[in-house]
């Protein structure tokens, strides 16, 4: 059973900035289920996709792993054989409860989960990379070095998946759509306290960019086919795939 997300519920007097702490982690399965909309959409064809792009004897990566959704139905859906999937994290207890997590149901695809900052660990022979609302946490500086180490560690026919909260260069659009992403989260039972509250903590740890900015760094890291294929709302992920 989840565990039910009130982590915000009371009113906070001094707001820090947002952690991937304990508590959080407690009630991470439900709080993103009640957060992001189209994300049980987005865990779903990231299967989908692991079964059409993984390669044999290739490493998949899940950077961002948290506990370890992407990388489950990842597992899940890989048929050819000799693959490992490296699943990464820098926070301790989001590691800790990936790691029992996939414990507790074994497959032929073998999964090591590592406490790392994901800008120190080489990509190599990928050829599926997964950075599932793990960007917009890092600093917009560090983004392209980033991307550029994942291009560089795909083999051929490799693809990036990068999904994103989004903003939008039609400011009115960009308002409408983030209206209705709190008319979302007040669906799924959030009051408008706890709505500002974690709007508060996130603020000066996570930016977002437009779909427009994304797609232009992805090309400058290296790669030629991009493209949006899903959105909901300003949640958006997209596709990019290393070609010779």
């Amino acid at each position: 059973m989840l565990n039910y997300d009130t982590l915000f519920s009371d009113y906070i007097d001094k707001i820090s900035d947002w952690t991937f702490d304990a508590h959080v982690t407690k009630v991470f399965s439900e709080m993103i289920q009640r957060s992001v909309p189209g994300y049980s959409n987005i865990i779903a064809m990231l299967g989908m996709l692991a079964q059409r792009f993984v390669q044999p004897d290739s490493q998949v990566y899940d950077l961002g792993c948290s506990l370890g959704a992407a990388t489950k139905s990842i597992r899940r859906n890989i048929k050819v054989t000799g693959c490992n999937i490296i699943a990464i994290d820098n926070s301790p207890p989001m590691v800790k409860c990936c790691h029992n997590s996939l414990n507790s149901s074994q497959t032929s695809t073998p999964v090591k989960v590592i406490e790392a900052d994901i800008l120190d660990v080489p990509i190599e022979n990928a050829s599926m990379v997964v950075l599932n609302f793990t960007l917009q946490f890092i600093k917009p500086i560090d983004r392209l070095r980033l991307l550029t180490q994942v291009y560089s560690g795909l083999k051929t026919l490799g693809i990036l998946v990068l999904s994103e909260k989004i903003s939008f260069e039609d400011t009115n659009i960009g308002e409408l759509l983030f209206k209705m992403h709190h008319d979302f989260k007040r669906a799924n039972n959030y009051s408008t306290l706890e709505i500002s509250q974690k709007h508060s903590m996130l603020k000066h740890v996570m930016f977002t960019e437009s779909i427009e900015t994304h797609k232009a760094r992805l090309k400058q890291a290296g790669f030629k086919h991009v493209e949006t294929w899903f959105q909901c709302f300003n949640f958006s992920s997209l596709i990019a795939q290393k070609q010779v």
